[in-house]
């Protein structure tokens, strides 16, 4: 969601239209409050079962129509949407869909085969997605991460941790469960809990845990570690990735945003690893953990170097869609 935002206030300040849709699914409409940008709620989040998904696809993907239909669209743009895709299909509006992790199988096979142009990092090998119907006039591929673009104005907020009671004269630790509905990361997980146990019950830690559902929120709660702190609703996570001491994530993203804000970050993610996270990891940006215990506790020290760059790189690929 937040990779768009630059765009879309690019796109509005040289005069274009720019109307967001938005399912419900966790906290992704209490990040849009929070961020101002206004968008139209049409439909929700299938939860893990693939026939949720597929019924949930069918629904939103008609209600985007529906709601495209007589508006006079000239583009439709996403990351990583289905929904769109199909709906841009029908509306015969094209379509850019970006994406940063070229394993998510079912998505692809629909939205990149579906979209006019598809979007990748370059640390991608264009050869991975050959099998998805996208050839050298459908790709483009732009440098570094994604987070590198949408944080490029960003100034972290000290009054966010602050606001949350987080105690910066201990290590603080800013924590990411595995992405518990996603298709491409089935296989449950023992790693994180181990992290969790280890850092939750450490006084010279103190574990800021950003859950993705209120399921995963009553777990971590009803575990009742002196050294975790849970909020009970959508934060400011960039500003708590960008003041802390360390991440540790099973996602994707918030690995990614913790590399691009200079902070250190191990990832305990399960599943198969993406042509970003290679290239992370073997630049040594990113950390992979097998082991609770390998997990180096300690204040941050010295510069943190971050990595700024130019999202109208990425305006400039979005409106080619129309050439």
């Amino acid at each position: 969601m937040l990779v768009l935002r630059p765009i879309i206030e690019r796109l509005q300040a040289a005069g274009h239209e720019v109307m967001v849709t938005a399912r419900e699914y966790t906290q992704t409409l209490e990040l849009l409050d929070l961020h101002g940008i206004e968008y139209t709620r049409l439909g929700r989040h299938g939860g893990a079962s693939r026939a949720a998904k597929l019924a949930r696809l069918v629904e939103r993907s008609s209600k985007m129509g529906r709601f495209g239909r007589g508006k006079g669209f000239d583009l439709a743009l996403a990351h990583g949407s289905n929904d769109l895709a199909l709906a841009a299909r029908g509306l015969r509006i094209p379509e850019a869909n970006m994406h940063d992790y070229e394993y998510a199988t079912t998505q692809h096979h629909i939205g990149c085969r579906l979209a006019t142009r598809v979007i990748f990092p370059d640390s991608v090998p264009p050869s991975r997605l050959r099998r998805f119907g996208v050839g050298p006039d459908k790709l483009r591929q732009y440098p570094g991460l994604k987070e590198e673009y949408y944080l490029s104005d960003f100034e972290p907020d000290p009054g966010v941790p602050a606001a949350l009671g987080v105690d910066f004269s201990r290590v603080v630790v800013v924590l990411r469960p595995p992405p518990d509905v996603s298709l491409y990361h089935r296989k449950s997980n023992p790693l994180f809990p181990q992290v969790l146990d280890r850092l939750g019950n450490d006084p010279d830690v103190h574990a800021v845990v950003l859950p993705r559902t209120s399921a995963q929120r009553e777990l971590v709660n009803g575990l009742d570690l002196p050294s975790v702190l849970v909020p009970d609703h959508a934060v400011d996570a960039q500003s708590l990735i960008a003041l802390s001491d360390l991440v540790i994530s099973a996602g994707g993203t918030m690995n990614r945003e913790a590399v691009a804000l200079g902070t250190k970050v191990y990832t305990t993610y399960g599943g198969r690893l993406g042509g970003v996270d290679e290239a992370l990891i073997r630049d040594g940006r990113l950390r992979p953990l097998t082991d609770a215990r390998a997990v180096e506790v300690a204040k941050r020290s010295g510069e943190r170097e971050s990595m700024r760059r130019d999202p109208q790189i990425l305006v400039e690929m979005v409106l080619g869609t129309l050439d």
